[in-house]
């Protein structure tokens, strides 16, 4: 295919995208403007996984490995894979951030230690009252205060749900598109299916503030201002919420895959 002239260029990346320009054919100022074109969904993924992170993971570490992937995905996109590159790229990207994680200890010492008290209270309250223990009875039981509970189960469920999340990347169909794996479809929409059918248990309330919390991105003084509730109750029915699915997903399915 001829790559001449800068009006080529401008288009570039939507031929691309939909898999008409190989990126080896592709001229130095089509790459450039190629790059420029999906470099914000880097950023944008970052933010988005950034929110859900403790406050100690920076924001250019997600970025810096999310520019990674782009870039590899520029050289491993095949048209073949029945996919556009933009669905291609935004897996890679977000494999990348989660692999960088998955090499960080992003859990400073101190809530590391609060993260493992909390787990070990939780499964022994759970054991003698067969129901998930609330943040005043995990103070009661561990000695923290209720600041440093609510911290610690934020940190536990956000190991949790980032869990989940390597979970599904690992069986992510893109990778499998050329025909390398072919279960593994069927094992990323079992482990969706799984999650759902946890999810539908729950409570309306508690549903309502993972969907604000997760889907909107909304976060607790928001969620808490469009329920009508305080913060504290947002910040509890999250944490009942995200107990529950834990057990649940335990007694099932097993732990998910620890970092």
């Amino acid at each position: 295919m001829p790559n001449k002239g800068r009006e080529s260029d401008g288009q570039a990346w939507e031929l691309f995208d939909s898999g008409l320009l190989p990126w080896p054919d592709c001229t130095p100022l089509q790459q450039e403007s190629i790059v420029r074109h999906f470099a914000p969904k880097v950023k944008y993924l970052a933010l988005r996984m950034k929110a859900r992170l403790p406050r100690n993971i920076e924001l250019a570490e997600l970025i810096s490995a999310g520019t990674l992937g782009l870039m590899e995905a520029f050289g491993k996109f095949r048209p073949q894979m029945g996919i556009k590159f933009d669905t291609y790229a935004e897996n890679r990207i977000r494999g990348a951030m989660l692999d960088e994680l998955r090499k960080l200890d992003w859990f400073p010492r101190s809530l590391r230690r609060r993260v493992r008290i909390l787990d070990e209270a939780i499964h022994r309250l759970e054991h003698q009252s067969g129901t998930s223990p609330g943040e005043e009875a995990l103070a009661q039981e561990t000695g923290l205060d209720i600041k440093e509970v609510r911290e610690g189960l934020e940190a536990l469920h956000n190991q949790f749900c980032l869990s989940l999340e390597l979970m599904q990347e690992s069986l992510s169909p893109i990778e499998c598109a050329g025909g390398e794996e072919p279960f593994a479809l069927a094992a990323a929409q079992e482990l969706i299916d799984r999650v759902a059918e946890l999810i539908e248990q729950l409570t309306p309330r508690e549903k309502l503030v993972l969907s604000l919390y997760y889907t909107d991105e909304l976060n607790m003084r928001e969620t808490a201002e469009v329920m009508g509730i305080t913060e504290g109750r947002v910040s509890q029915l999250h944490s009942q919420a995200l107990l529950r699915l834990r057990k649940e997903f335990a007694m099932r399915h097993g732990e998910p895959h620890a970092l």
